[in-house]
């Protein structure tokens, strides 16, 4: 036996074997996998953790949510059985907040929440034990009208980045470099992935685009043709076509190297609305827009809202400034994050768009 303390199997001893086996992996590869190594075995949300989400910040958010899927329901008829449905619930403190809204509303649908950590579902079940839990969409019941929302899930999807080199496009891979990975340019000719209207771009351009949000897009919209109902999707991102790569990591509130200690931080990066919501419109589903986060909560009463609860709790106003703040200010959640609409071609548009 020889005397060599065991190598500790973090991902990045993997991911050398890896490479050192078969060669480079794609980027998309390294996030996937360092983001499902990374989900599987915490809770990263809360002050604890390593990021703080909208909800967290105040239950306004999850209320005005509530109050828009309520309405929304109540003009399209009030259908039953209506399901609410939410894509990454982290700690189900959206959906109670939301749920407990739209209750007042006559709005008391199922509950499905689509969840692949261990760790977060048992968090999620304590807050919401009458939900049911899914892998997927694919087992959320095919029948009447769904009411999805996905705040913070689109961004921790893998990215495929491809580059612009001298002998053309190629996709970017990912080796070891000393005690971190790098990203280099692929081998093999990845042209006809691009957009015509963008393969003429200068040498070094990067176009990043996201597979799984296109997929999760296109499976929510044929949903809501097919069965009625709307969707949500809340996320820090872009409504206009750019370039260049947006990968980040964060750990304990602090943006990191994505490259060091792969499986050990949240890896995102910013969801292009741009191209999503074609996606959307190709299936007959109806766009109500993407907008700014900010300019939808304060269409949707979140400043009369922060009021009433000032107005109730006095000793928390300033508590309950900063939080409206946070989500609404420019300089903070306003701008940076989006919020894109859609329903059924059926269904009528929706306020705050």
């Amino acid at each position: 036996m020889s005397g060599e303390p065991a190598q500790p199997d973090t991902l990045a001893a993997m991911f050398r074997r890896l490479i050192a086996s078969t060669g480079p992996i794609s980027l998309m590869h390294y996030m996937g996998e360092a983001n499902a190594r990374y989900y599987g075995s915490k809770d990263p949300l809360g002050s604890a953790g390593d990021f703080i989400t909208a909800p967290e910040i105040s239950q306004m958010f999850g209320e005005l949510i509530g109050l828009w899927l309520a309405d929304m329901w109540i003009n399209a008829g009030r259908e039953e059985p209506v399901h609410y449905v939410e894509l990454g619930p982290g700690r189900g403190t959206l959906a109670v907040d939301a749920l407990r809204v739209a209750k007042r509303y006559g709005l008391e649908p199922q509950v499905h929440l689509v969840e692949t950590s261990a760790e977060l579902k048992d968090v999620q079940l304590a807050a919401l034990p009458q939900a049911q839990w899914h892998h997927d969409l694919s087992t959320v019941p095919p029948y009447g009208p769904i009411l999805l929302v996905a705040n913070e899930f689109l961004d921790a999807l893998p990215v495929r980045q491809l580059v612009k080199t001298p002998d053309g496009w190629r996709e970017r891979m990912v080796v070891p470099e000393g005690e971190r990975f790098v990203c280099v340019a692929g081998s093999q000719p990845m042209d006809a992935a691009v957009p015509e209207a963008r393969r003429g771009a200068e040498v070094g351009t990067i176009i990043e685009t996201c597979p799984g949000a296109a997929a999760t897009v296109y499976e929510v919209a044929g949903r809501l043709v097919e069965q009625g109902g709307a969707a949500l999707f809340i996320d820090y991102g872009h409504d206009q076509i750019r370039d260049g790569s947006t990968l980040q990591a964060v750990r304990d509130h602090l943006k990191v190297d994505p490259f060091v200690n792969p499986g050990e931080a949240d890896l995102t990066a910013h969801v292009d609305f741009a191209t999503l919501a074609p996606i959307a419109l190709s299936r007959g589903c109806k766009w109500l827009g993407t907008v700014p986060q900010g300019r939808w909560l304060r269409n949707l009463g979140i400043e009369a809202r922060a009021q009433a609860l000032s107005e109730r709790a006095p000793e928390h106003s300033a508590a309950i400034a900063s939080a409206r703040d946070r989500l609404i200010g420019e300089g903070q959640m306003g701008l940076l994050f989006k919020v894109m609409g859609l329903a059924s071609p059926s269904w009528p548009g929706g306020a705050g768009f």
